[in-house]
């Protein structure tokens, strides 16, 4: 730190009067400037006839060390920190719980069991005898959704350093036929089912990653999915209103056409 330069008058102190007269007295060809120390500090004068000078510096050097000291090459030397030499250890992998890989793989089994369902109602709705080609292009684009999901956890597992693992598959359906219902309500509420299904596989997805205290996966799985697939099931919930009205006859071709071509205006 430095101090301003002040006049003699203004150090005017019990204990300073008698260093102020010394030091505005005329000093002697062979005087020298004065010097005083103070723990780590170090205080110059030069004195004049009329003014005084006065600068200060502080050595820290000394001075203790405050708050979280961050020693780097003392801390790598952590053996949980250690970078693994086999081939077949993931280098990047770190804090990744075994519960919350075999979960994300759980899940991958799940998006792809869901997106076989609906590219089976695709494939259904686009025969020719049924040619409900609304529904067959709902279906569709449901099915590839569900296997971008299905990727895009198995990204994830390989950005977490995990092994990604594909479980079987169960054989869906291939008609749906109801005689209450009609084939396109049938095939809507089994939809819904689904998607509550998923969304049920995600909160428990997240369940895993809160036990095991991986605040990252959590966070991935409510930005990239939970907001989504609420909004899924409520759209989806909205065509089961929608159908259970229009019954199964003349309606559903109307409910078709408008899924048909939903989106064209845009």
């Amino acid at each position: 730190m430095f101090l301003k330069p002040v006049s003699a008058s203004s150090l005017a102190t019990k204990q300073g009067e008698s260093l102020i007269t010394s030091l505005t007295s005329p000093p002697s060809s062979s005087s020298k400037p004065m010097k005083s120390y103070n723990n780590n500090s170090t205080l110059s004068f030069s004195p004049r006839m009329k003014n005084l000078k006065v600068s200060a510096s502080v050595d820290t050097n000394d001075m203790p060390l405050t708050g979280v000291v961050f020693q780097p090459f003392e801390e790598v030397k952590k053996e949980v920190l250690d970078v693994p030499v086999s081939p077949q250890l993931s280098l990047a992998r770190q804090k990744y719980a075994d519960d919350c890989e075999a979960a994300i793989n759980e899940q991958i089994n799940v998006e792809y069991n869901v997106s076989y369902v609906y590219h089976a109602m695709y494939a259904y709705f686009d025969r020719d005898n049924i040619a409900l080609r609304g529904l067959a292009k709902f279906f569709k684009e449901s099915s590839e959704e569900e296997r971008e999901h299905a990727e895009k956890l198995m990204e994830y597992q390989n950005l977490r350093g995990g092994r990604v693992k594909l479980h079987s598959i169960m054989l869906p359906p291939s008609e749906f036929e109801h005689a209450e219902k009609g084939d396109a309500l049938y095939a809507m509420e089994l939809a819904l089912s689904l998607e509550k299904l998923t969304n049920e596989k995600l909160l428990n997805l997240h369940s895993v990653a809160d036990r095991n205290n991986d605040p990252q996966m959590a966070d991935f799985i409510e930005s990239e999915f939970l907001a989504e697939q609420v909004e899924a099931i409520n759209k989806i919930a909205k065509y089961v209103a929608q159908l259970r009205m229009v019954g199964k006859g003349h309606g559903v071709w109307h409910f078709d056409q408008r899924l048909l071509h939903e989106g064209d205006a845009a």
